[in-house]
């Protein structure tokens, strides 16, 4: 597959030629990225899910970085946390518009990661 980008095309985040230290960009690109920011988000994408479904969900993940991942997502505006006022509690999770975009941007990549995960690993 050839992937050629125009040269003189634009990218989001540069500044005069550089990606900028300071760039709002790169808190975003954090959040967003990370290797649970990530699982979480195209969890999420299939539907609204309760914590317990989420960390089986999202295998391997420890309930401080789920915990982490959520906060900042909220924070972010990703996620909307909705408690329930019942006994037990009950909280489930869901995307917002913006989380939701976010989550369908990052379908492409999952594929082409799933598609030559194995190969890459391998070598």
């Amino acid at each position: 597959m050839d992937v050629s980008f125009a040269v003189s095309r634009t990218r989001p985040g540069i500044t005069a030629e550089k990606y900028p230290a300071d760039c709002p960009t790169r808190t975003v690109l954090t959040h967003i990225t990370s290797k649970w920011g990530v699982l979480v988000l195209l969890s999420l994408e299939q539907g609204s899910l309760r914590w317990g479904e989420l960390r089986r969900e999202v295998e391997g993940i420890s309930e401080k970085m789920l915990a982490s991942t959520l906060r900042t997502f909220e924070a972010d505006g990703l996620v909307n946390r909705d408690a329930q006022p019942s006994i037990p509690p009950r909280v489930d999770y869901s995307l917002t518009p913006l989380g939701r975009e976010a989550a369908l941007r990052l379908l492409p990549l999952m594929d082409w990661i799933a598609d030559n995960a194995e190969a890459m690993v391998a070598r």
